[in-house]
C-alpha cells in the first residue's frame, strides 16, 4: 500500500505558493520586509515539499521497516493446526523461524507469514479463491516457500499428470504477482510411506527443474531426526471411543471433540499398545522445530549471498 502526502502537507504547499504569487513583486512592499517574507515563504515551501516526500514511500517494502518478508504456503504439515490448538501460545513454526534467523546476528530482520491450511492441495488453493484472498496481494515478498503434494496425491485425479500442471500454474501466478520474490519449492516431509514420498518429491523436482528453480529438500533432515525415535516428532490423535473406558478419566484433560490429542509421549507407556496409537504422522512442536531449523539454515545462506551481491 502506498501512502499519499498528508492533507496538511498539501495545504501547506499550496497556501505558501499562493502567498508567494501574491506577495512577490508587489509595488508597495517595503524592500527589506519583502526579503524577510520571501525567505520565510521559501523555507515554508521547502519544509512542505520535504514532508510530502517523506510521507510517500518509494516502494511497498517501506511498509515493513526493512524486514525481509517470507511467505510459507502449504498444507497441515506447514500450518500446524493441532499444535496451535493444544498450545496456542506456541511458539509455532513462523515464530521459531523468525527467532532462529534473528539469533544468527548478522542477518536482516525477517517477518515470516504462515499462510498454510490443513487439507489443502494446489488445485483447491487456486480454485477456492484463497490464493487471491490470502497470497496474491501480500506486499513486498522476498521469499515464498511452497510445500504441497500430500493432499494432492490423495485427492487429485490422475495425480502424476495434474500435480505437475497445478504446480506450474501456481508458480506462474506467484511469478506474476510477486516478481521480486525468490520461489522455493520444497519436498514433503516423511509423512506417507517412502514410496509415496518419493513419487511426490520426484514430481516437485521435475516441476522445479523446468522452471529453473532450486528445490529445498527438507526430507533428508526430517528422516534423520526420525531415526532418533520414530514417534518423536508426531503428536498423538486417537478416537476416544477406541480407548478402554477404564482410561477415560485419565485421558479427560486431553479430549478434543471426538478424539484424544496429546502433543508428545506422556501417555505412550499406558496407551501405546493400542492399535493405531501412533498412526497420525502430523508434526508436533518438535517436528515443526526440525522444519524451522532446517529452513533457517537454508535461508541464512541465501540472505548472506544477497548481502554480498
Amino acid at each position: 500500500m502506498t501512502l499519499a502526502p498528508s492533507p496538511f502537507c498539501i495545504l501547506r504547499i499550496f497556501t505558501t505558493a499562493s502567498l508567494i504569487s501574491q506577495g512577490f513583486g508587489h509595488p508597495q512592499m517595503n524592500n527589506q520586509f519583502a526579503i524577510v517574507l520571501k525567505y520565510f515563504l521559501a523555507t515554508n515551501l521547502a519544509i512542505g515539499v520535504l514532508l510530502a516526500i517523506l510521507t510517500t514511500p518509494s516502494s511497498v517494502h517501506a511498509e515493513h521497516a526493512g524486514k525481509q518478508q517470507i511467505l510459507l504456503l502449504g498444507d497441515s504439515t506447514t500450518e500446524g493446526s493441532v499444535p496451535r490448538r493444544l498450545k496456542p501460545e506456541g511458539p509455532h513454526l513462523e515464530k521459531v523461524l523468525e527467532q532462529l534467523l534473528a539469533a544468527e546476528g548478522d542477518l536482516p530482520p525477517c517477518q515470516v507469514i504462515n499462510s498454510s491450511l490443513s487439507g489443502e492441495y494446489i488445485r483447491r488453493l487456486l480454485d477456492s479463491g484463497r490464493y487471491d484472498r490470502d497470497a496474491a496481494k501480500l506486499p513486498g515478498l522476498d521469499f515464498i516457500f511452497i510445500r504441497y503434494g500430500l493432499n494432492d496425491r490423495a485427492r487429485r485425479e490422475e495425480f502424476s499428470e495434474n500435480f505437475t500442471k497445478d504446480f506450474h500454474e501456481l508458480l506462474a501466478r506467484l511469478k506474476e504477482d510477486h516478481p521480486n520474490a525468490l520461489l522455493v519449492p520444497m519436498t514433503v516431509i516423511p509423512y506417507a510411506n517412502e514410496e509415496a514420498s518419493k513419487e511426490i518429491n520426484d514430481l516437485v523436482r521435475q516441476a522445479a527443474r523446468k522452471e529453473n528453480l532450486e528445490v529445498f529438500d527438507i526430507y533428508p533432515r526430517y528422516a534423520d531426526e526420525l531415526k532418533k525415535g520414530f514417534n518423536m516428532l508426531n503428536y498423538r490423535r486417537y478416537p476416544l471411543e477406541k480407548i478402554p473406558k477404564q482410561y477415560h478419566e485419565l485421558v479427560e484433560p486431553f479430549v478434543k471433540g471426538p478424539s484424544v490429542e496429546i502433543m508428545s509421549n506422556e501417555l505412550d507407556p499406558i496407551l501405546g499398545h493400542l492399535e493405531g496409537w501412533y498412526a497420525d504422522r502430523h508434526p508436533n512442536l518438535a517436528g515443526y522445530n526440525v522444519i524451522a531449523d532446517e529452513t533457517a539454515k537454508y535461508l541464512s545462506k541465501r540472505l548472506r549471498e544477497n548481502k554480498d551481491e
